[in-house]
């Protein structure tokens, strides 16, 4: 085998789940479970095998040299185009995979964490029907995110960004026959489509900026540019990317999706919520953060908006009784922290936040999905308690991943969250309040879960409990491997302030732009002193909020339902989410369906129906209107449009009649023409050139 045999052939990666799925989706009702495993676990297991190859080859080479990019083909060659600098540039959209240091770290979590999740899904999904389709969306959705993260240009990513958000409306919207969960698919699809629209005209505006959407070019052609830290083009290139990005990764005002998602199988939500679509939007501004870092304005807005959405998130999840929506309220609120990071410029801290939570939320959920495994379907936590001696494996993973998520050291969550939170700091000190808060929050609502569901006293109903039981092996393994990445995964990068080498950090920095007047503008580092001092000040928040859940959840468990009594305007508005839902609705949902059911109702004659309680001569003029209407503005705008091609298209088709015989003749006098005119231009006559 080839030394570089894995990075050779990256463009294999993407190959192998899209072919699990194309088996699946075609064959897959006539194979057995067996085969289904086979061809839809199988295919993922082989993707993460080389990806994790390609990584460790790509980790040989010298730091320089971690660029590789395979381009399979050309796919739209558009030509030469005028950029609006002047400059004429050739475009070509190349189909092409790109690995380096950033997409090395998104296939990996994407591969590995993805495989688990396969793993675990053919133990909880074995007596559900439909069992090779489910898969068959699950290798998809894996096509589509690895081809989002090893694209190498923005037009390709998009690709893999639009696969990500059809596949989440198929795996959300998997139990069709109820209708909250077919609701839930198209409410899904629905708003990320307003979040791509930004993406698209960000997409558009950047290409006819600087001429390029290849991510190795986007940084010289910045900089042959000579746009300054400011510019009003590039701010409002990262203003639209951003919009995008608030949809596929639920920030305000598009994340309503998110909770809704939990409609879908277990696994789909960690899938989602940890490796795969959630995380695209972070990882496309840190691949373009070298037009982010010349957008004071619009990495402000990141900022705001993801730590308003963490805080915000964090409330909600505070009184919610259902265990996947805790854990979804939970989601958001930390992929706010992640465009907290991005937006102070802690791009690699983003990232490496990316990578811990992919570790412990996919066990938080994996583990929610043993518990309802094991209580029958049952996910409201007033109704569990006591169940860590009746399913101990998945009480002890679930605990640490708690505790990783609260960000309790030496675990996972401590060291990325704290690299926000000093970094926050550095920047603006009322983001790092905000932070410090939240994380309090965290800790608080996810010990409340731990303590409703695995300790104080059993609350299962009577005809449930005898049939507790621990889950299978396929599902407690994944359990045990995430719990064990959740406590480790975070020590590559810890922080040189407690001795450590921070080497997460500059792994990723040969991909992070570094221009002169960002440099030079960026604050001063805290001291040492000061970062050890605010990872004491965050560490103690989490205490204080895990010891509170104890106190009013194990010790007092009457307090919380008199508070709730007290305070049932509060507890009301954040149960509620805020009526943010029946906002959109009222606002957006309702008005939509009202312009359609009126246009509707005048296509079919309206006035007609005006007409009946009135005078003859309504109905006749609303039966008028309505033929006028239907003949000449509807069939007529249809009609001359076919006629339009009709007329244009007359000489084609008088040549093209299909009979070998006209073709015959056309190309003799094609041969004729061409002869007389050759011999016209060049004064030679037919006698002398045939002697």
């Amino acid at each position: 085998m080839p030394s570089e045999f894995f990075l050779a052939n990256i463009w294999l990666i993407p190959l192998f789940p899209l072919a699990g799925a194309a088996i699946l989706l075609i064959f897959g009702r006539r194979l057995p479970r067996s085969g289904v495993n086979l061809v839809g676990v199988g295919s993922v297991g082989l993707a993460m095998v080389f990806a994790f190859g390609a990584i460790a080859q790509l980790i040989a080479r010298d730091p320089a040299q971690r660029v590789v990019e395979i381009v399979l083909f050309d796919w739209v060659p558009a030509g030469m185009m005028h950029t609006l600098s002047g400059h004429l540039v050739n475009f070509n959209a190349q189909w092409g995979m790109l690995l380096d240091p950033l997409s090395a770290v998104m296939i990996g979590v994407v591969t590995g964490v993805g495989f688990l999740i396969h793993v675990y899904s053919s133990g909880y999904m074995a007596h559900e029907g439909g069992y090779y389709r489910f898969f068959g969306y699950l290798n998809l959705f894996m096509f589509s995110m690895l081809v989002l993260v090893l694209a190498n240009n923005l037009l390709l990513l998009f690709v893999g960004w639009e696969g990500v958000g059809l596949c989440s409306y198929l795996l959300i919207g998997f139990y069709f026959l109820r209708r909250s969960a077919s609701d839930a698919g198209k409410k899904a699809f629905i708003v990320n489509r307003i979040g791509d629209a930004g993406f698209v005209l960000g997409l558009f505006l950047l290409l006819n900026t600087i001429g390029t959407l290849r991510f190795t070019e986007v940084g010289p052609a910045i900089q042959a540019g000579a746009f300054a830290v400011g510019s009003g083009v590039m701010t409002a290139i990262a203003l639209l990317l951003f919009v995008g990005a608030t949809g596929k990764s639920a920030q305000i005002p598009l994340y309503v999706w998110l909770p809704d998602a939990m409609e879908g199988p277990t696994p789909v939500s960690a899938l989602i919520h940890a490796a795969t679509m959630v995380t695209a939007g972070i990882y496309m501004i840190t691949r373009m953060n070298a037009v982010f870092q010349l957008a004071p304005v619009a990495l402000g807005a990141v900022a705001t908006v993801g730590a308003v959405t963490a805080i915000y998130a964090a409330s909600m999840g505070l009184v919610q009784n259902d265990i996947k929506r805790v854990l979804a309220y939970s989601t958001v609120s930390q992929l706010g922290y992640m465009f907290l990071a991005l937006g102070v410029g802690a791009f690699t801290a983003g990232i490496f936040h990316l990578m811990t939570h992919a570790f412990f939320k996919a066990l938080l959920f994996l583990g929610s999905g043993s518990v309802i495994h094991a209580l029958s379907g049952e996910q409201d936590m007033r109704k569990m308690g006591a169940l860590r001696k009746k399913i101990p494996t998945t009480t002890w993973t679930f605990l640490v991943a708690t505790i990783a998520i609260s960000g309790i050291p030496p675990l996972a969550g401590f060291v990325s969250k704290d690299a926000i939170l000093a970094a926050s700091f550095d920047a603006r000190p009322v983001l790092w309040g905000v932070g410090i808060v939240t994380a309090g929050m965290t800790a608080f609502y996810m010990f409340r879960l731990v303590f409703l569901t695995f300790f104080g006293e059993s609350r299962v109903p009577h005809d449930v409990e005898h049939h507790i039981h621990e889950s299978p092996s396929s599902m407690t393994v994944p359990l045990m491997i995430l719990a064990v990445l959740s406590v480790v995964g975070g020590w590559i990068g810890w922080p040189e302030a407690l001795g450590g080498g921070d080497r997460f950090a500059h792994f990723l920095d040969p991909v992070i732009a570094r221009h002169a007047e960002v440099v030079a503008a960026t604050p001063e580092a805290t001291q040492l002193s000061t970062e050890i001092a605010l990872m004491i000040v965050s560490v103690l928040v989490g205490l204080i909020g895990i010891g509170l859940a104890w106190y009013l959840y194990l010790r007092k468990p009457s307090i919380p339902a008199a508070l709730e009594e007290k305070w049932g305007g509060l507890h009301r508005l954040l149960y509620n989410k805020y009526y943010v839902d029946q906002i959109y609705d009222a606002m957006f949902v309702n008005r939509a369906k009202d312009l359609g059911t009126t246009l509707g109702a005048f296509d079919r004659g309206v006035i007609d129906g005006l007409g009946v309680n009135g005078a003859g001569w309504v109905t006749r003029a609303g039966s008028s209107v309505s033929m006028v209407w239907d003949k000449w503005i509807i069939d007529g705008l249809v009609n001359l449009a076919a006629r339009i091609v009709w007329i244009f298209s007359y000489p084609v088709r008088m040549i093209q009649s299909g009979r070998v015989s006209n073709y015959a003749l056309l190309i003799v006098l094609g041969v004729l023409v061409f002869l007389g005119y050759y011999l016209r231009v060049t004064g030679v006559t037919l006698h002398n050139m045939l002697h």
